[in-house]
């Protein structure tokens, strides 16, 4: 299985801009061979919470459907990030596309405390299953909540995506993070970061790869947009930057 990555700097608020975005680098996926390919989170918005009530939507947003058309005829598995509508609230949501199957989202269930005059906690963990693989989505702050990630390998995932805006302190934090729940908990973990001005701070990207023995085995730099794809059979892995 071949796995993407992608580093993006989205388009403040302009989701249809940055739905374009999002099909070039899936273009590029799709060139490598990648079986998947995910974003950095609320990527189709850029993490700007004070602009999620205006901006949030469902899985079933018109706007959306050039994703699940890629996915069916393209036989490749999409995830973006976006807020999403719950109820009479808001979630921060990861909407995955697989080909000719129902669209799914997965909300992020532990919030930081920022977080939270502006969204609420999703309330289940989500497994997207490729052939021998158990995928298991988390955004952000709650990759570095080690309940999340254990709870993830309990209900059988070996593959951890995780999808975040993180400054370049909340990069360190992940680099010293992430090695360690690869090798405790068996897991193969992918971090898509984005880059540029998000909220109040400065997302530094440094995307990356960890196997399962805790191994870094790729990272893109700070500053510059681009692609990881991994093979997870052979852990082979190729960069491209933009």
């Amino acid at each position: 299985m071949k796995l993407c990555s992608a580093q993006i700097q989205p388009i403040k608020g302009d989701i249809e801009r940055n739905i374009q975005k999002h099909v070039s680098f899936i273009n590029l996926a799709v060139e490598n061979g990648a079986n998947l390919i995910f974003f950095p989170e609320l990527s189709l918005t850029g993490y700007e919470p004070t602009l999620a009530n205006e901006l949030a939507t469902t899985q079933e947003d018109s706007r959306l459907a050039i994703f699940q058309e890629i996915s069916d005829t393209k036989k490749i598995i999409i995830c973006v990030g976006i807020p999403t509508q719950y109820k009479e609230d808001i979630c921060i949501s990861m909407v995955i596309f697989q080909p000719h199957t129902s669209r799914q989202t997965y909300s992020k269930q532990i919030l930081h405390a920022d977080e939270y005059p502006y969204f609420v906690n999703g309330e289940q963990q989500a497994l997207i299953s490729y052939k021998s693989y158990k995928i298991a989505p988390a955004i952000c702050f709650e990759s570095l909540q080690i309940e999340h990630s254990a709870n993830a390998a309990t209900n059988g995932a070996n593959i951890y995506l995780v999808s975040v805006a993180k400054s370049a302190k909340g990069v360190e934090k992940a680099n010293l993070h992430y090695p360690k729940i690869s090798q405790n908990l068996n897991l193969t973990v992918l971090m898509a970061n984005s880059v540029g001005p998000a909220d109040d701070f400065v997302s530094t990207g440094n995307s990356a790869v960890w196997n399962n023995e805790g191994t870094l085995l790729t990272q893109l730099d700070d500053t510059h947009e681009g692609i990881i794809i991994y093979d997870i059979e052979t852990q082979k892995h190729t960069t491209q930057i933009y």
